[in-house]
């Protein structure tokens, strides 16, 4: 990336502003050698802040460009690691509050596209729009209280985090994220929010429950060990290969699924968790017991929980009075 990025990210700012056609320059600027350097991306934030009213060109343009920095930068690519995601949360918050609608975009969408971040990362991000809502400011309220429950923009946001390839449960829902849209559907309960929030809060709390998703990504350190493997001489995909070529030659490629020790496919193991996770356990009713006592009656959102799952189970679940 050329040395004037930096330059010229601050000029074109200047006043507050910053049009489309420089915008269009700095992404000419940006992507020259496809690299960009720890000082051009502060240069993005920066900018970011003297902005008065940054439309949504800017937006698309920093989030492209910082989401490109944290997760091509630093081998093993596509993952983010504590040390990187503790620097991304000290640069952009605000005595616990992300400051910008950019920067909130930022966080959801390197959730959303990694392999694998941080919990601490992960918590973070679902904060802020969890007191957003409660609280009725921040970014996606454009600054200004607002007495809606919870909005378009914050829906979008939460399903996008909750089931990005980074969240605590890989296109599934975790315990904590169930956990907080009870909580947020209790603080919004008789408040006016937008028709896609029951929507989200009964499919997101079911899929908790209902569920299976499969293992958490692995780790960064755990990639790095496994790409070394890949491309160590003499082993890795090479050598695998050979060993297909050569169990087809002597016994057929059915010889590298072997029966395991207790004389079942490897693959059985897999099914029998996927059955026994679309299960309604009684560990599971007893979490949604625990749930809808938090507030004395049966709310709309809540029956229509229970009737999602009903149709979904086959079976009845009837709450304790």
């Amino acid at each position: 990336m050329s040395m004037e990025f930096g330059d010229l990210t601050v000029q074109f700012a200047g006043d507050g502003r910053i049009t489309a056609n420089e915008i269009s320059e700095l992404r000419r600027l940006g992507w020259a050698d496809g690299r960009m350097s720890p000082d051009e991306a502060e240069s993005l934030f920066v900018t970011n802040e003297t902005l008065d009213q940054p439309g949504p060109e800017w937006c698309d343009f920093f989030v492209e460009a910082l989401t490109s920095f944290m997760l091509d930068t630093v081998e093993p690519r596509g993952y983010i690691d504590a040390e990187m995601a503790d620097e991304l949360i000290a640069r952009i918050d605000r005595d616990g509050r992300v400051g910008t609608m950019a920067e909130l975009e930022l966080l959801v969408r390197v959730i959303e596209v990694a392999r694998s971040v941080p919990q601490s990362l992960r918590a973070y991000a679902l904060r802020q729009i969890e007191e957003a809502v409660i609280m009725g400011d921040g970014p996606t309220r454009h600054g200004h209280l607002d007495p809606c429950g919870i909005n378009q923009t914050e829906v979008a946001l939460l399903r996008r985090m909750i089931f990005g390839t980074g969240s605590e449960v890989p296109a599934g829902v975790s315990k904590a994220e169930a956990e907080m849209l009870f909580r947020i559907k209790d603080a919004t309960l008789y408040e006016v929010n937008c028709p896609e929030w029951q929507d989200l809060f009964v499919k997101g709390v079911a899929q908790f429950l209902l569920g299976f998703a499969g293992e958490e990504a692995p780790c960064a350190e755990r990639m790095r060990e496994l790409e070394a493997f890949m491309t160590r001489e003499g082993a890795g995909i090479g050598s695998f290969l050979g060993r297909i070529a050569k169990a087809e030659v002597e016994t057929g490629f059915a010889s590298l699924l072997e029966l395991g020790s207790d004389g079942r496919e490897p693959l059985d193991d897999w099914d029998d968790n996927a059955q026994v996770a679309a299960m309604f356990t009684q560990s599971e009713q007893g979490w949604l017991q625990d749930m809808l006592e938090i507030d004395e009656d049966l709310d709309d959102l809540e029956k229509a929980l229970i009737a999602f799952i009903d149709a979904e189970t086959g079976e009845t679940f009837v709450p304790r009075p």
